[in-house]
């Protein structure tokens, strides 16, 4: 058994579950700008160290294959140190690759980011178990908030490193090596946690949860909506402003709707899980996404249309809640907190090496065809296998 949701009705214990609240805000925001920040420094790395792009595009899916490779691993982690231990060395070891990424060398600058991807793996997987066991009646409105502080994240470091690298002239390795000041502040608020959020001793073998989920066709369908997702996801996050450029867009309103599809993703984490916690079932908000991503990628492919700012804006919407909707199918499947570690665990290891395939198969069709379109039919016809695997994670059960 894990210890009970906190009591709301004492004082002392609404003190302790905002304080709880501000530590995963904390840790969420970490989750994203080592990795957002890196995007639009490539060119400034290049010319630093004289990478060739096929290295720089290793250095950018790294951590997505870290991702995928430790996820499974995190409960083992959890039966050892409890999740506010391990939540707190996920903290310290993201500080130690962000410090390393930023010491002068080819092997720091490729070990720090396999360092900080792995112990980004730790808030991805554990995040969504922490809301089951504590607030598993508020669910929807608890995923929303630390989704959207993740997305804003993300925002931020993608929005500002250019500006601090250039204008602030901190160069390439201060721009990134900021980041390691908001973990240090996640450590010092996260502190408290650690005693409080230790799990007694767990039953279930790691192993045999780990084989019955493999035959979980449900568990199966959540892992694949969100690699499916997040593979859509990386390969615009990657590739979006060059598609806008090679139709005659100049480079600033490329990056311009980039940015704009991140903000309207945080429109989506917010809005999505909100809504869906409060429905049982949730195949008639999977169907209503997955029509509106139709409509967004239609609008990309055929650019006589124009209104490109409308798609941008209904694709980074888009994502953004359907990112959100499949951490709460993790939260709203599982029984218990630790049926959700183990399935956060699964989901999030085969999910991210499919994101990681993403960039990769996107920018390869386009030299194979010298068309973005075909790229864009690729994540058409991806909707449709996400629409089959989300109506099937929708489905009001548990594992």
């Amino acid at each position: 058994m894990l210890i009970s949701q906190p009591d709301l009705k004492s004082k002392g214990s609404k003190s302790a579950t905002y304080l709880l609240i501000a530590g995963i805000l904390f840790i969420a925001f970490n989750l994203r700008p080592a990795l957002a920040g890196v995007g639009p420094l490539v060119s400034h790395i290049r010319d630093s160290t004289g990478l060739s792009n096929s290295m720089l595009g290793l250095l950018t899916t790294l951590p997505l294959i870290a991702f995928g490779v430790m996820s499974s691993f995190a409960p083992l982690f959890t039966r050892r140190f409890g999740i506010g231990g391990t939540l707190l060395g996920a903290m310290f070891l993201l500080a130690t690759g962000i410090g390393l990424r930023s010491i002068n060398g080819i092997v720091p600058l490729f070990l720090g980011t396999i360092l900080l991807g792995v112990a980004i793996v730790f808030g991805n997987v554990l995040l969504p178990s922490l809301v089951k066991w504590k607030f598993s009646s508020n669910s929807g409105f608890i995923t929303s908030l630390y989704s959207a502080v993740l997305a804003i994240g993300s925002s931020v470091a993608s929005g500002i490193s250019v500006p601090l690298a250039d204008q602030f002239h901190w160069g390439w390795k201060g721009a990134l090596a900021i980041w390691v000041i908001p973990v240090l502040i996640a450590v010092f608020v996260w502190l408290p946690q650690v005693n409080h959020l230790k799990n007694t001793e767990q039953q279930r073998s790691f192993r045999k949860a780990m084989k019955a989920l493999g035959k979980t066709s449900v568990a199966w369908k959540i892992a694949f909506f969100m690699g499916l997702q997040s593979l859509t996801f990386y390969a615009l996050l990657a590739w979006l402003p060059a598609i806008l450029q090679g139709r005659g867009y100049d480079d600033a309103f490329s990056g311009w709707m980039l940015s704009l599809s991140q903000a309207t993703g945080i429109a989506g984490s917010v809005i999505i899980p909100l809504w869906a916690g409060k429905k049982p079932d949730q195949r008639s908000i999977v169907a209503f996404l997955s029509v509106l991503e139709t409509i967004g990628i239609l609008g990309l492919i055929f650019p006589q249309v124009g209104l490109v700012s409308v798609w941008v804006s209904i694709i980074g919407f888009v994502l953004g809640g359907t990112f959100s909707l499949s951490l709460l199918f993790i939260v709203l499947r599982s029984k218990d907190a630790q049926a959700t570690t183990e399935l956060s665990g699964m989901a999030q290891s085969v999910g991210y090496l499919i994101a990681a395939t993403g960039p990769i198969i996107f920018g390869s069709l386009f030299d194979l065809t010298n068309n973005w379109n075909d790229s864009l039919i690729l994540l058409l016809l991806i909707v449709f296998i996400k629409l089959y695997t989300g109506l099937g994670a929708a489905k009001n059960r548990k594992l």
